[in-house]
């Protein structure tokens, strides 16, 4: 990876400030990154507020040629992205692999949606005095779109930002996660390959706190897309002034497994999802409530399943798990588990670290008001607790201030409806963990989950502004 550039009005370039980016499960330099200036954001706002005229009139055939050529490319490479992935980040190489995989659907849907963004004929009509007017609404490209993606997913989260405001439309200012921007301008070069006209997307390294500020408060800037931590995402939206947001600030998933469940295909599916990516996802499996007459087998069933957890080197095939983005990270969640303990906690497997290394986790008997319960831990620890009643399982999943997604696990259609109808998520997995995307689908939650929402489609449609256009035929 060595020494990258940065991507500014149509140039890589370098700058005498760097970032040095290591390999979290070493300590590794791999390489650099410019650390931008105010002045290089300006350049960045410059070119892209210039540039988006050019962009929003690229017919929208030149927009999906250039994406599904993009797609194209990334699985013609797949192999070196996923090193990309595994070597700067937090992935083993096998779920580096399924990323690229999601990385390249994720840039073909956006091509194929490049000419479906069309709008709808309005009903005028329906008004009394309004029955000689007809007319339309269609789409148009909001404009500057600064895109602030995060390091668990450095290449697939980059695609869902940048493919969609492409096919929208769009000019993108892109600020990769600090720890991860290899991948993200990765994917830049193979968008100019694919033939990406100049200016249309900017790439920007340095760091958040210096330009943050910044690029999301800028006038010209008519949309921020971002995927993070809360607190970041609460400055976003305190210093962004009047434009749009769309805020991803993750969550603590809760996940049902009723009594009449299949209990191995509910172990299977939350072992997964507890453990991918060592848990730093936010769709991680964290609260499981089990019913009581389920917990013990249900419980057996997860411990088995964590023990046989390997964890090890990053590049080996023979490794499920890998690291923590960094030991101070490491350490809050291996110390938030210990807190757990004295608050009356009990740690069935792990529990434990070696450098960026977290155990893979269990945890049963935390109370209700730990920060384990109430907050997102970023890590792989996942807690069990039973519960004796549907109502009960409903109201302890509702309990916090977060709600990107739910899961239920029941042979009952009725119970499943119920959970659907009353569970306070952006989406209710049924038979299925939280950590369940599909790329196409509208991804986003409520409450301090954050607001808007992604998914090819979805995204573009936020990516966008609606404009009416009515004809009044009564007029001679």
């Amino acid at each position: 990876m060595n020494d990258q550039l940065m991507l500014l009005a149509g140039a890589w370039v370098p700058r005498p400030g760097r970032m040095e980016i290591r390999n979290p499960e070493n300590g590794t330099l791999i390489g650099s990154v410019p650390r931008a200036s105010a002045a290089d954001v300006e350049i960045a706002l410059d070119s892209a507020f210039e540039a988006r005229r050019d962009a929003r009139a690229m017919p929208a055939h030149m927009r999906a040629s250039i994406l599904l050529k993009a797609a194209a490319l990334l699985e013609g490479d797949s192999e070196s992205f996923a090193r990309t992935i595994a070597t700067e980040g937090i992935k083993t190489i096998r779920e580096a692999r399924l990323e690229v995989v999601r990385a390249a659907m994720t840039m073909r849907l956006a091509g194929e949606e490049a000419g479906r963004l069309v709008g709808e004929t309005i009903s005028f009509s329906q008004r009394p005095g309004s029955e000689r007017r007809s007319g339309y609404f269609v789409y148009e490209p909001v404009g500057v779109v600064v895109a602030i993606a995060p390091f668990n997913d450095p290449l697939n989260l980059v695609a869902h930002k940048v493919g969609p405001a492409i096919a929208a439309g769009n000019t993108v200012i892109l600020k990769p996660h600090g720890k991860t921007p290899f991948s993200a301008i990765r994917l830049a070069q193979v968008l100019q390959r694919a033939g990406l006209p100049d200016n249309v997307l900017q790439v920007i390294t340095g760091s958040g706190a210096e330009i943050g500020d910044q690029l999301v408060s800028d006038r010209r800037v008519r949309m921020v897309s971002f995927t993070g931590g809360r607190s970041t995402g609460e400055r976003i939206a305190s210093v962004a002034g009047v434009k749009k947001l769309s805020l991803e600030l993750g969550s603590n998933c809760p996940n049902i497994v009723m009594a009449d469940a299949d209990i191995n295909r509910a172990a299977n599916d939350c072992i997964s999802g507890a453990f991918w990516a060592a848990g730093q996802n936010c769709l991680h499996v964290q609260r499981i409530y089990v019913e009581r007459p389920a917990y013990d087998r249900f419980r057996e069933e997860m411990v088995a399943r964590a023990r046989c957890y390997v964890t090890g080197p990053k590049l080996s095939d023979s490794t499920d798990m890998g690291c923590i983005i960094d030991e101070n990270e490491a350490a809050r969640i291996e110390l938030s588990v210990h807190s757990a303990v004295k608050q009356g906690g009990r740690v069935v497997v792990g529990g434990m670290r070696a450098g960026t290394v977290m155990q893979p986790t269990l945890v049963e008997n935390v109370p209700d008001g730990h920060v384990l319960m109430r907050d997102e831990v970023y890590g792989p620890v996942s807690l069990l607790a039973p519960f004796d009643n549907f109502e009960e399982a409903v109201a302890r999943a509702n309990a916090v201030d977060l709600g990107l997604q739910a899961a239920i696990f029941t042979s009952r259609l009725e119970t499943a409806l119920d959970a659907i109808e009353r569970l306070e998520a952006g989406a209710i997995m049924v038979n299925e963990s939280t950590d369940y995307r599909l790329d196409s689908m509208p991804f986003g939650g409520i409450k301090g989950s954050g607001m808007g929402r992604e998914g090819v489609r979805h995204a573009m449609i936020e990516m966008s502004e609606q404009k009416v256009a009515c004809f009044n035929r009564a007029v001679h």
